[in-house]
């Protein structure tokens, strides 16, 4: 099979969707690898290393296109991008289509069999390819709250440690997945005064466990929401539905009472935010400022730190690249339901219901 790594286009997305050691795996397995040059530069990937692995170097991403029967990526593609897939491809990539009706009608009338990262499951019902993005985004919302908590940035001038005599940060984490998880350890590791609201009490539990006595845990209501976001100098958005729009939690009228300077970190903005007042954002415009409330946005956020983020995705996509390589579609999907749940878009119809419910389109099984 022919394998075409494009270097990405999204704005500031230095990631790369396969490093040189998988290239090598595919290569030794008879496959042809072609790699866009400078594909992997973001993420301290030379095409030297590229080439050293056995990988070829295309001039531009048009060869790729052209040319590969499985296109990988990390991020999803973008209008250019999708004009250039065509019927008996294989896309394998994050998606996020259910708060993206154009991406999802351009991917289905194309012909393209898309395969979406953060479908894809395992044996315990979790999401194993969105996990080290989760893991990564989590552990950078704190810091970049704190950031932008500075008066230099807008924000309300706080320490989120504080200092001695002086009371610190008031965080909020919605949600306590993968994400809110690694925020909150962030969060209470920084010394800030943390609070994690979610529905499940076994996720609160496991919560409390890892973050200790500092943390405090409350079950997830309307009410609790607006109130604990009313007191919160740094509410971190991360409540997911698999496949599905994120649910709306915090509503424009609580943000409107909120603290002024006070921010919102919503790490749900891929699958449409968790504020009622969220928009995407991007690394190079990343805030906007809602009734005096700092918005951080942005939709890849483990793209600003590409060197980890990229070999924490490869770590976890690598065996996924490998089969469909060796097996090709649809034999890899009929033999693994955990990547069959993966499919997203196949023959121009929606293959993942969440996907078709969000957006009230026709659901259609796969057909394997």
């Amino acid at each position: 099979m022919r394998v075409g790594v494009p270097k990405e286009i999204k704005n500031n997305e230095y990631r790369v969707g396969v490093v040189p050691s998988t290239v090598a795996e595919l290569v030794t397995r008879g496959h042809e690898v072609l790699v866009e040059t400078q594909a992997g530069a973001g993420a301290g990937l030379p095409d030297a290393d590229y080439l050293s692995a056995g990988a070829a170097i295309a001039a531009d991403s048009n060869m790729i296109f052209a040319r590969a029967d499985l296109i990988v990526k990390v991020k999803e593609p973008l209008a250019a991008e999708r004009k250039r897939l065509r019927p008996g491809q294989m896309l394998f990539t994050y998606l996020h289509l259910a708060p993206d009706r154009l991406q999802t009608e351009e991917l289905m009338a194309s012909g393209v069999t898309a395969i979406a990262y953060e479908t894809v499951t395992d044996a315990e019902g979790r999401l194993p390819l969105l996990m080290p993005m989760s893991e990564v985004a989590g552990r950078l919302a704190p810091q970049i709250g704190a950031h932008y908590l500075e008066r230099t940035q807008g924000g309300r001038g706080i320490l989120l440690g504080g200092v001695s005599g002086v009371a610190p940060a008031k965080v909020l984490v919605i949600g306590a997945g993968t994400v809110g998880g690694n925020a909150a350890l962030i969060a209470t590791g920084m010394a800030a005064d943390v609070t994690v609201t979610a529905r499940n009490p076994d996720s609160l539990q496991r919560i409390a466990v890892q973050c200790g006595s500092r943390l405090r845990t409350v079950t997830s209501t309307p009410a609790a929401i607006a109130a604990l976001c009313e007191e919160s100098d740094l509410v971190i958005c991360t409540a997911l539905v698999p496949g599905a729009a994120a649910p709306k939690l915090v509503s424009a009228a609580t943000v409107k009472v909120m603290k002024p300077g006070a921010v919102i970190v919503d790490v749900s903005i891929d699958q449409g935010g968790n504020a009622e007042t969220s928009r995407p954002t991007t690394h190079s415009d990343p805030i906007f400022v809602v009734d005096g409330v700092t918005h951080y946005c942005v939709t890849n956020m483990p793209g600003a730190v590409p060197r980890t983020s990229t070999f924490a995705l490869n770590n976890a996509t690598r065996r996924f690249v490998l089969a469909l390589a060796d097996k090709g579609f649809p034999r890899a999907l009929a033999e693994d339901e955990h990547l069959r749940n993966g499919l997203n878009i196949q023959d121009g119809r929606i293959t993942c219901r969440a996907v078709a419910d969000a957006l009230n389109l026709p659901f259609s099984p796969p057909r394997l």
